[in-house]
């Protein structure tokens, strides 16, 4: 039996994992997540992990390994590091077992991920740096609309006739969302209009990377935004030479820390076959 935890540190959120892995069973103990709002990222890793530990019933003696992701190579008392687009796709994976690419829809990128079926990434491509596809992009614009972060997929899906936002840009983006509030445009068609502009954007990477068929997982903080499913599902949908269809979790946010807790294990029982017993402090 290996207990694994996995400490996935994002830029808007920090998320915890724990695992008990026995007989090739995988079973999930517990998990914790934590935004991070101007916090030190190292303090909430340490808390979101000992709160996961808690709810696991265990200590931080118990776990064989702890691996990382993200930007948690820094955390003291891990074991081992993964990089963030290994762990989504193998975290994905979990969650459904059907899916063989991944959007990761993060605060402030996009990213697209082709993998087998086991989750393990072939090829992958990611947004430009501009910001206009990401999490806190929505959430600067949901603040101008004056509307909660978690009520922004429900009002896109009641948008009757959106508004195409043409710039890539996001702080010209910003400035279309302006004009529209001063023309009267109504908060669910700015929204669904945004969401088709970000949907493009992923769905473009997506064919760019090879993806064909099978399932398309969302991941990160976004892949809870119904809305922004909904408008993925819409633009893949008009992509010619593909017939993907797209797939999104209750527990899509913590695919990172998933990913790195399953990897943890495999690589400690590696370690373990080899002789080279290796235990997190």
């Amino acid at each position: 039996m290996t207990i694994s935890a996995g400490i996935d540190v994002g830029t808007g959120a920090v998320k915890a994992a724990i695992f008990k892995v026995e007989d090739g069973k995988e079973e999930w103990l517990s998990r914790s997540c934590l935004r991070i709002r101007q916090r030190d990222p190292m303090e909430l890793a340490s808390e979101a992990y000992d709160q996961a530990l808690k709810d696991a019933g265990l200590t931080r003696d118990d776990p064989d390994y702890v691996a990382t992701t993200g930007e948690g190579e820094a955390i003291p008392f891990h074991t081992g590091h993964f990089y963030s687009m290994t762990s989504h796709a193998r975290g994905a994976t979990y969650l459904n077992d059907k899916s063989t690419a991944v959007l990761d829809c993060g605060a402030l990128h996009g990213r697209a991920i082709l993998t087998d079926d086991r989750g393990k990434v072939l090829s992958y491509k990611m947004t430009s740096q501009c910001a206009s596809g990401s999490g806190q992009f929505l959430e600067n614009i949901a603040r101008y609309l004056g509307i909660a972060q978690d009520e922004i997929g429900n009002l896109s899906l009641q948008a009757d006739d959106p508004e195409t936002v043409s710039s890539i840009c996001a702080v010209l983006a910003e400035t279309d969302v302006i004009n529209m509030v001063s023309r009267g445009i109504s908060a669910p068609n700015i929204l669904k209009g945004i969401h088709l502009s970000m949907a493009s954007r992923l769905v473009r990477l997506l064919k760019s990377i090879g993806v064909t068929d099978n399932v398309v997982m969302v991941t990160g903080g976004l892949a809870i935004d119904k809305g922004l499913v909904a408008a993925l599902a819409e633009e893949l949908g008009k992509m010619k030479g593909v017939a993907a269809s797209v797939s999104s979790h209750p527990d899509s946010i913590y695919a990172g820390a998933i990913g790195a807790a399953l990897w943890g294990a495999f690589r400690f029982e590696k370690l373990a076959a080899s002789g080279q017993l290796l235990k997190a402090s």
